[in-house]
């Protein structure tokens, strides 16, 4: 059973799949604790805040509000809704707080891909068919450290970036846990211009790559 906040299809708007027609399941609790986190509200998983799958799939805003599911039943779901998308963003939250081979397993047993989101705090429990996005979270309020074993597992690494510090933590995380050879995006936080700019510089001068979250310039989820 999945803690399941919301599901959606729509654009992934980050990283390698930027562009990707994607369904999104976003799941419940994350005790990380970012600053500039844009999903808040799933960070508790509130008892008193348990509704059905029915509710969950009506929402028109983010809440708090989560649903206990199963893998069959979010397949159900995307047949009922009719999505045409094949990949699928398992995101949060941080999704790896939960054993996600069953999940991974059965949606690539239908035709499905899957991605992970995660901020590397957590051990990474996902076969190897899937893409695991690891979007490292350094010196966050949590107090929870970035895993080796899960930045050794990433596909892809893409670190949210405003000022220099963030790119000299990368560097040091990237050294200390021997994952040079990783795809590695910057990207920048609340696309501001400072930080778009800094991001750029940087990905020049590291041979890195940019994400935009060209979903926010889309105005789409």
């Amino acid at each position: 059973m999945y803690k399941v906040n919301e599901v959606f299809q729509t654009i992934q708007g980050e990283g390698s799949y930027t562009g990707t027609p994607s369904i999104f399941v976003r799941l419940q609790g994350c005790p990380v604790g970012c600053s500039w986190c844009d999903t808040k509200h799933t960070w508790l998983i509130d008892p008193a805040l348990q509704v059905g799958l029915p509710e969950v799939m009506a929402k028109r805003a983010e809440s708090d509000y989560w649903a206990e599911v199963t893998p069959e039943a979010l397949l159900s779901v995307f047949s009922e809704r009719a999505y045409q998308a094949k990949h699928v963003v398992i995101t949060g939250g941080e999704p790896c707080m939960y054993d996600l081979v069953p999940l991974c397993n059965m949606l690539q047993q239908h035709g499905y891909t899957s991605q992970i989101e995660t901020s590397g705090t957590f051990e990474v429990r996902v076969p190897e068919h899937s893409w695991v996005t690891v979007s490292p979270k350094i010196n966050m309020a949590g107090g929870y450290q970035v895993l080796t074993s899960a930045m050794q597992r990433a596909n892809e690494i893409k670190h949210p970036v405003a000022m220099q510090k963030h790119v000299d933590e990368l560097l040091q995380l990237l050294q200390q846990t021997a994952t040079t050879d990783k795809l590695i995006y910057l990207q920048p936080i609340s696309q501001q211009k400072r930080a778009t700019e800094l991001a750029i510089a940087s990905c020049i001068n590291h041979n890195w790559r940019l994400s935009v979250q060209v979903h926010k310039y889309l105005g789409i989820e």
